[in-house]
């Protein structure tokens, strides 16, 4: 008797529901990494397995057919497999028993024949992550329209530029969501190259197993002296996987390359967050969000929620690739610890990329932006911001460091004096006869000053978002 069965509420108090994962609870990725999820690809990396060896005559067809019939989640006790992989350290081995339980006995011998569990764990998580990694580029596609139409909209749209916290120089709102959309282009790109591999190698990555176990015999057309070689073929065929060139049990590649583009995801979707998280303060006031959240104690705050999820997706996403990265050093032909270490962190990065993805989409689309307010912070410093082309345009008429020293002193007296710094300038005598007082006033519009800001966006609208298959890789 297990002890959920002992206290009835002992699986309910040990759910985890999401209470503390807002970014990705209710979100299509959610449900795809979930224990059900999980337990679900394990299956049908069992099923596979069985599938292919029917294929190329090393079962019946008949064993393929029945485990495939009971290879359904539902049917199976995921808290009870759970609770019973402590004993093995992993769920395959609980796993299995229940599926030969649950088939006839004749098909029972063929259910896992010759694999071992890493095989099962490795190929389901390939098969959880080629499931959410579409979910995620259908959230980022949808991001990138919404991006490109922001972008367009806004191509001249005034704003400031701001470096190390301060105005800089004038830049266009439309050039900041290009940007946004051309790091989630480069997500993209990271994601759709990613090759994931079914994993079959059997106890230490030689197929010993399978190319010694006696073949049932063949269906018609079907040789029955098939290798290990032509197994692992038949298993990623059967569950839409890259066929590995070599079984990867220490080899992670894979692993971290799903990593790193899971990381760079979620921090492209960070930087639209703290551009949001910046503009939307209360003393800037440039964007907000569609609905903004309440806060529990303030009721006149409308808090960036959506932003404030993909942050903190963000700053966690590191962290977890980092673990994952540290399976690369993985010892022998199957390591102890290491990729049991990975189980959690990749599943857990996988939804914050997912969840992160999927709010992104929301914020994006639904984003207020306020021109005039852009306009008005713009002007805040009466000129200063535009002092880098009023030093090349003075610089001509009277020399680089001449022109330096003026400004400077300008830029100056303007603080002091709460002054126009063209005002200033037209006081200047080494300006006298040189150039207007309209003309100064014009060098220092910001408006007038965005360089090829909207070229720019325009060239950054012509990249298109990748195509995406399936994540095999084929």
């Amino acid at each position: 008797m297990t002890s959920a069965d002992q206290n009835p509420d002992a699986a309910w108090l040990a759910a985890d529901v999401g209470l503390l994962a807002p970014a990705r609870v209710g979100t299509r990725v959610e449900a795809a990494t979930g224990d059900a999820a999980f337990l679900q690809a394990m299956l049908d990396a069992e099923a596979a397995l069985v599938c292919a060896q029917a294929r190329i005559g090393r079962a019946p067809v008949s064993a393929a057919a029945a485990v495939t019939a009971a290879a359904r989640a539902e049917r199976f006790d995921v808290r009870g497999i759970a609770l019973r992989a402590r004993g093995g350290g992993n769920p395959v081995i609980p796993l299995v028993a229940d599926l030969k339980a649950a088939v006839p006995v004749e098909a029972a011998p063929f259910v896992h024949q010759g694999a071992t569990s890493q095989d099962i764990m490795d190929s389901a998580f390939m098969l959880v992550a080629t499931r959410s990694v579409a979910l995620v580029l259908d959230d980022l596609r949808r991001t990138v329209e919404a991006s490109g139409r922001s972008a367009a909209t806004y191509q001249g749209t005034p704003m400031a530029g701001r470096t190390l916290t301060q105005h800089a120089v004038p830049t266009t709102f439309g050039l900041k969501v290009a940007g946004w959309r051309s790091l989630l282009l480069d997500a993209a790109d990271r994601l759709v190259v990613l090759r994931l591999p079914a994993q079959l190698g059997g106890a230490a990555g030689t197929l010993a197993a399978f190319e010694v176990s006696a073949p049932a015999p063949a269906p018609a057309g079907v040789p029955g002296s098939s290798s290990g070689l032509d197994l692992v073929e038949a298993f990623a065929e059967e569950l839409g996987l890259a066929a590995p060139l070599l079984p990867w049990h220490t080899l992670r590649t894979p692993i971290a390359d799903l990593a790193a583009g899971l990381a760079v995801t979620v921090g492209a979707l960070g930087k639209i967050a703290a551009d949001v998280l910046v503009l939307t303060r209360t003393e800037i006031g440039e964007v907000a969000e569609g609905d903004a959240g309440g806060s529990s104690a303030m009721p006149h705050k409308a808090n960036p929620v959506r932003a404030t999820m993909i942050a903190a997706a963000a700053r966690q996403a590191p962290g977890l690739a980092v673990v994952l990265f540290g399976g690369l050093a993985a010892e022998d032909e199957r390591p102890a610890g290491a990729w049991h270490a990975e189980w959690q962190p990749l599943r857990e990065l996988l939804r914050l990329t997912g969840g992160a993805a999927e709010t992104a989409v929301a914020l994006v689309e639904n984003l207020r932006v306020f021109p005039d307010r852009m306009l008005q912070n713009l002007n805040l410093t009466r000129g200063l911001v535009v002092s880098e082309r009023l030093a090349a345009e003075l610089g001509a008429l009277i020399g680089r460091e001449p022109a330096k020293t003026m400004l400077t002193a300008a830029a100056h007296e303007a603080v002091r004096a709460g002054r126009s710094l063209a005002e200033i300038l037209a006081e200047a005598p080494e300006l006298q006869g040189l150039i207007s007082r309209d003309q100064l006033r014009r060098l220092a519009d910001p408006v007038d000053c965005l360089g090829a800001a909207s070229a720019l966006v325009e060239r950054a609208l012509e990249r298109t978002m990748p195509v995406f298959s399936d994540g095999s890789g084929q």
